[in-house]
């Protein structure tokens, strides 16, 4: 249909190759929309007459409810420009493409589906951020060891664990928040690359279709994939943030751990060892968060040599990104079920807590709160946890003996520094820790309503945001709906 200055077709395997369009059912609705937009504002300006403008909106609309056929089409731009000139004919169907180009249209139509699809993740962050916060309020009281090295380091709460996650989501989340602003400005209207000599209001087909404004610039609109490269970036840092949360949860659920136990609907069996209950869900999370960076990193390739002007290259883009917010938007569905079925083992976190010499540096510091220096303290503390080590004792088991020797050169009485380590248990820890942010008890349960208040204001935010674009579009179908009666 294009290819007016050339006159020989592609053979079928050279259009096999160059054919976008199984990649771009994804975006079929948002081009048939673009264009309803489109056609509506060139009517508005006297660019088409009122037959014209009710045959290509009819088209149009009819083609909303039909199986678009593939054949025979370099990208859905073609396609859906050929079967409305094929329904209603050249004379008018022939005007419907005036004033913009293919460069525009799909940069209009990848802007159109990330908007969506910005919505869509931010509903489903939210949602994960909410199971974990309620999850954590039952837990706020549920000691465990927290790790560094993947070595025990101090006692904390699983509430802690959760609320880490959240606020890691809570970012990830807001990265698509600013994102949506700079994705919401439409290039409809830039033509190739140098806009038109066509007096069109580009102001009001971005109205129409919900956007905040426009993209000024031509070559800016038509070539520029930055805030794409962006929102392939903040959903593969998104991914990433899932895949660290599914590995604590493979360890977490190990026998050796048997922090926590997935629910059956999240687990899988071995095809040969009747026993095994295998976390195959996170395990593919991790994999898939894998295929998201290759995304990011296929993207950035791809725009990172191109000239300015669009090239062909950014046809590859597509897939990319569309790949990527399935794949985010089903890993947050399936963790966030995951989730709110998750049986957590507390008896056993709290015995491990204890095992240990998590109580160490809770008795250093009790030291410091008597007027030590930190480093004086960090070395009797060490010396006591070696002591204990070598007679296979825990802090609290420890005689005056065993004081003594630790002591042995240093300025302290034994008896108080036995003294401090009999009140300093798993309870008293958590009791004294108050900083901000900590795992303390108290500041577990204060976190926890931030978190709830904090999530309640992000979903009147894109409340209001979806509910902006809806209005746009609903209104746009009403006035389409008015000119073909």
């Amino acid at each position: 249909m294009y290819r007016s200055r050339l006159d020989q077709s592609l053979d079928k395997h050279t259009l096999d190759y160059v054919s976008s369009v199984s990649d771009d059912s994804e975006i079929a609705i948002y081009d048939i929309v673009g264009s309803q937009a489109h056609a509506i504002m060139l009517y508005e300006n006297k660019i088409l007459n009122i037959s014209e403008t009710k045959k290509i909106l009819s088209a149009l609309e009819k083609l909303k409810k039909e199986k678009l056929i593939t054949a025979d089409a370099e990208d859905i731009h073609e396609l859906i420009e050929s079967l409305v000139v094929k329904k209603i004919g050249l004379k008018a169907g022939g005007k419907m493409h005036t004033a913009r180009s293919r460069n525009d249209q799909v940069a209009l139509d990848l802007r159109m589906k990330i908007r969506d699809d910005i919505n869509t993740l931010c509903a489903c962050v939210a949602d994960l951020i909410s199971t974990l916060v309620s999850v954590a309020e039952k837990h706020t009281n549920t000691a465990m060891p927290l790790y560094t090295h993947l070595q025990q380091a101090q006692i904390g709460t699983f509430s802690h664990y959760l609320l880490s996650y959240a606020d890691a989501l809570f970012r990830d989340m807001d990265r698509l928040y600013v994102t949506y602003g700079r994705i919401n400005e439409s290039p409809l209207g830039a033509g190739p690359v140098g806009g038109t000599s066509i007096p069109i209001d580009r102001n009001s087909t971005a109205k129409m279709l919900g956007f905040k404004g426009i993209v000024e610039n031509s070559i800016d609109a038509t070539s520029g994939r930055d805030v794409v490269a962006e929102y392939v970036s903040d959903v593969a840092i998104l991914m990433t943030n899932l895949s660290r949360i599914a590995e604590d949860l493979v360890i977490w659920s190990t026998s050796e751990f048997s922090f926590v136990e997935l629910s059956d609907r999240f687990s899988s069996p071995s095809s040969v060892m009747p026993q095994k209950k295998n976390p195959d869900i996170l395990e593919l999370t991790r994999g898939k968060a894998a295929r998201v960076v290759g995304n990011l990193v296929a993207v950035l390739t791809t725009v990172k040599g191109l000239a300015s002007g669009y090239g062909r290259d950014l046809q590859e883009i597509k897939p990319s990104v569309f790949s990527s917010s399935r794949i985010a938007i089903s890993a947050l569905v399936v963790l966030n079920s995951m989730f709110a079925t998750l049986k957590v083992n507390d008896q056993k976190m709290r015995r491990v807590a204890g095992s240990g010499y998590l109580i160490a540096l809770d008795i250093a510091e009790s030291l410091v709160n008597e007027g030590m220096p930190f480093r004086t303290a960090h070395k009797i503390v060490g010396q006591l946890v070696q002591t204990a080590h070598e007679s296979s004792k825990s802090l609290s088991q420890l005689t005056l003996s065993d004081v003594k020797k630790s002591l042995k050169g240093k300025e302290m009485e034994p008896r108080k520094l036995l003294k401090i380590i009999s009140l300093i248990d798993i309870s008293t820890s958590l009791r004294n820790r108050t900083s901000r942010g900590s795992s303390g008890t108290s500041e577990q349960k204060r976190m926890v309503q931030d978190r709830k208040a904090k999530i309640q204001a992000y979903r009147s935010g894109m409340a209001k945001r979806s509910a902006e674009v809806s209005t746009s579009l609903q209104n746009l179908s009403s006035k389409v709906a008015t000119l073909v009666k």
